[in-house]
């Protein structure tokens, strides 16, 4: 009998768009590919079909997104592109919606497809025809008691959390431990982990918690073997990720699970940092802030979601806390860590925002003396609460506010950098200068894409490679990006 012919080679593109959690979820995405016969290659133009992981957080990631699938879907007619498909949080949002709008995409969908994502686009590629995504809220597919979701959690699509395959009988894990499905789609020497997903918070403005579903911690077995996966392929930083770190291990019965986890992270071999994403401050722990300070290898590097400062506005958007309670909390972190790199982003034109809430926002900033900001200014979500508050504010109201609130955290971020000015710091190299040796990096405090960067001045006869840690002492700033020499 002749054997059946094995299926063609084929090319594909995986084109990221949004946070670093979508990166995680675009590099199991490749593993899954590759491990199905495919080939990945970066360039779109140059692939069989293109995969657009797509954002749906606000208004104007939508439309980078749709951007994206547009620019694909134009190499069609160009190129070697024969198909582009949609998935991620804009596809798992909005799903057939979507694909009506946007007949340029030949699929879009949902995470449940994930696992046969190599099925369906062999189908599109042979001219066949996959059903959209039919959207549905994420967060009824699992218990509302955190405790009970971990049992059904197999069940059910998260992105991310599938990176591992165990063996197929049954029975443990082969004694060399799990085969970690993920693929790499870049040599740099950091790599977002991924603990967990969803999110319980009802922040009245938030749509996550709709498409990404009922928060689930990863367990730490899970974490641990991959951070050993990407320690072997030359990362020497970890980027902890969520959409809410705070809450991991509730789920699993011990909320100080990250405490725990975090020195079994920093003792694996070629792991020279970790760093945690996403903190929520309602729900920082002394415990946990003990832990990140006293952990040998976790940054000084705090990642707080504050959103706003005026209790007021804070409460219609269903958060806690107030200026005079978040600067106790910032007081606290740098107790105990003094030379700490805190970021947070706000939103300001919240429905009903009066300019004393402002005020008390812009008195915070001032205050409190953050690395860096990023400024949002408010925009309906599809089936938010704050979509359906009255005193929405004009858009040329919110675009001003925007304006003045970025220019007021532009200066006292640039003071903050030269704050530092005279202090030693170590920079994790991503890029050195082919022509003059000039190292760019990101020193402990520094998170990666949004936080600035730092540069070495080359000198001295000393060389560094990407994934090295060079020693150096601050000299300058260039905004709230930090110029350093070799020590």
């Amino acid at each position: 009998m002749t054997p059946p012919a094995a299926a063609p080679s084929r090319s594909v593109a995986l084109v990221t768009l949004g946070c670093t959690r979508n990166e995680v979820d675009s590099e199991e995405l490749a593993g899954r590919l590759q491990a199905e016969g495919w080939t990945l290659v970066d360039d779109a133009a140059e692939a069989d079909v293109a995969v657009v992981n797509t954002c749906g957080f606000v208004e104007q990631a939508k439309k980078d997104s749709i951007d994206a699938l547009l620019e694909a879907s134009d190499l069609k007619e160009d190129g070697r592109t024969r198909a582009v498909v949609a998935v991620g949080c804009l596809a798992e949002r909005y799903g057939k919606d979507l694909a009506e709008q946007l007949p340029e995409a030949d699929a879009v969908l949902g995470f449940d497809s994930y696992r046969d994502l190599s099925t369906h686009l062999r189908t599109i590629l042979g001219g066949g025809h996959v059903p959209s995504h039919a959207p549905g809220d994420r967060r009824r597919l699992l218990p509302l008691s955190p405790v009970a979701r971990q049992d059904m959690a197999v069940q059910v699509a998260l992105p991310g959390h599938n990176t591992l395959s165990y063996a197929a009988e049954p029975g443990p894990a082969p004694a060399s431990g799990p085969r970690v499905v993920r693929a790499r789609l870049d040599g740099r020497p950091w790599a977002p982990l991924k603990i967990a997903s969803g999110c319980d918070r009802r922040c009245s403005f938030c749509a996550i918690p709709m498409f990404r579903g009922a928060f689930v911690s990863r367990p730490p077995a899970d974490v641990l073997a991959e951070a050993r996966w990407l320690a072997a392929r030359g990362v020497k930083e970890l980027f902890l990720v969520s959409e809410n770190s705070t809450s991991y291990g509730k789920d699993l019965g011990d909320l100080g699970l990250l405490e725990k986890l975090l020195p079994e992270l920093t003792a694996v071999d070629g792991i020279e940092r970790v760093r945690i994403s996403y903190l929520q401050p309602a729900e920082i722990r002394p415990g946990l802030l003990e832990a990140m300070a006293r952990t040998p290898g976790v940054v000084p590097y705090y990642d707080i979601s504050f959103q706003h400062a005026s209790e007021p506005v804070l409460r219609r958007m269903r958060r806690f806390g107030s200026r005079e309670a978040f600067l106790d909390l910032l007081a606290r972190v740098r107790a105990t860590a003094p030379e700490a790199g805190i970021r947070c982003n706000v939103i300001v034109g919240f429905p009903g925002e009066a300019e004393p809430d402002l005020e008390e926002l812009e008195a915070f900033l001032t205050e409190g003396g953050l690395d860096v900001v990023g400024v949002f200014g408010y925009s309906d979500e599809d089936g938010t609460e704050a979509e359906t508050y009255a005193e929405k504010l004009p858009s040329e109201v919110i675009a001003e506010r925007v304006d003045r609130v970025t220019r007021l955290v532009e200066e006292l971020n640039a003071q903050r950098a030269e704050e530092r000015i005279g202090e030693a710091v170590e920079v994790l190299v991503e890029e050195v200068d082919a022509e003059d040796g000039r190292v760019v990096g990101r020193a402990a405090f520094q998170g990666p894409d949004v936080d600035g960067v730092t540069y070495v001045e080359a000198g001295h006869g000393r060389q560094a490679a990407v994934g090295d840690l060079v020693p150096a002492v601050v000299v300058a700033t260039e905004g709230i990006d930090l110029v350093a020499e070799w020590r």
